[in-house]
């Protein structure tokens, strides 16, 4: 198990609701799709650094500031002697590289220009390395880029770039096994301090103008997110997939994803009847925020937090 697992980031878990609940601009659109495919990526990747058996910590999804400087890592593994660092890319298609001497590029047949994933993983090998030194550590790093995509493919790729290609991944990572790796109290000091160090917020993150007015209301399906919800006695059942969940517990996932949206909204049970929707009684929205939240204030004046 990965000693800092990987989560959604906050970024994404907005996207995906205003997704949902309104038309979002083409421009955002896409970069939710980019945000969406590359954790898809790196969660297929992580299933594969589950399996290993040799002594290592797996710390996935890190953001550092080092020097005033930003930085992502996808995922690091230590072990004794070194650490390793890897950019996960889920590129999928068929993709060409050419050399340049000014700066190698990447692109996506027939010609589409893409970031040389080789700029990131420089720049944050870089920066760990002055991170580590900052905190008193002096392990040798190994970078590697780790294209996850079984539908990816890269023509003219140069052998001597750190590339690990779909075919590769599971043989690249069996060698972990091989190795007599002894983890000492210093590495799990590390591990430590390095999740210590990291940032929760990104402060890069990128949503487009949306407000309560302009969002679609109702309970979505937790499965499908689907809006075909009915409430059939304590249940609220989805009219696509079938699938049914409590109403207590659709109508707390509807507070936490309006919390999430507008964290400086007040929750009332008049707020949260008009959020829900399909729950058509507000005496039932009541009786679940005043068991399941702090109730403030009295008459008109109450709300809950």
């Amino acid at each position: 198990m990965a000693y800092k697992p990987r989560t959604k980031s906050k970024e994404l878990i907005i996207l995906e609701l205003l997704n949902t609940l309104m038309t979002l601009p083409e421009k955002d659109k896409q970069h939710y799709f980019s945000l969406k495919k590359g954790y898809e990526g790196e969660l297929m990747f992580d299933a594969l650094t589950e399996n290993l058996q040799c002594e290592c910590l797996i710390l996935n999804d890190l953001l550092f500031k080092v020097n005033n400087t930003t930085f992502q890592i996808d995922s690091l593994i230590i072990i004794s002697e070194k650490l390793y660092l890897y950019e996960v890319k889920n590129f999928e298609g068929d993709y060409f590289y050419v050399i340049d001497p000014e700066a190698d590029r990447l692109y996506k047949r027939p010609k589409k220009e893409y970031t040389n994933p080789l700029h990131q993983l420089n720049r944050c090998e870089s920066l760990l390395r002055q991170l580590l030194h900052n905190i008193g550590f002096t392990l040798p790093i190994e970078a590697q880029v780790v294209f996850i995509n079984p539908g990816f493919t890269l023509y003219q790729a140069p052998l001597d770039k750190p590339f690990i290609f779909p075919t590769q991944v599971n043989s690249y990572l069996k060698k972990f096994d091989m190795r007599s790796s002894r983890l000492t109290g210093k590495h799990k000091m590390l591990a430590d301090k390095l999740i210590s160090l990291h940032i929760e917020e990104n402060p890069y993150t990128t949503l487009p103008q949306y407000n309560y007015e302009g969002l679609r209301k109702g309970i979505t399906c937790e499965l499908c997110r689907s809006f075909s919800i009915s409430v059939q006695g304590k249940k609220c059942v989805c009219g696509d997939c079938g699938h049914d969940e409590l109403v207590t517990s659709a109508v707390l996932r509807s507070v936490n994803e309006l919390k999430l949206l507008f964290p400086e909204m007040r929750i009332t049970s008049n707020l949260i009847y008009d959020w829900c929707r399909v729950v058509d009684s507000k005496r039932t929205i009541r009786k679940i925020l005043e068991k399941n939240y702090k109730k403030v204030g009295v008459h008109q004046w109450t709300y809950y937090e």
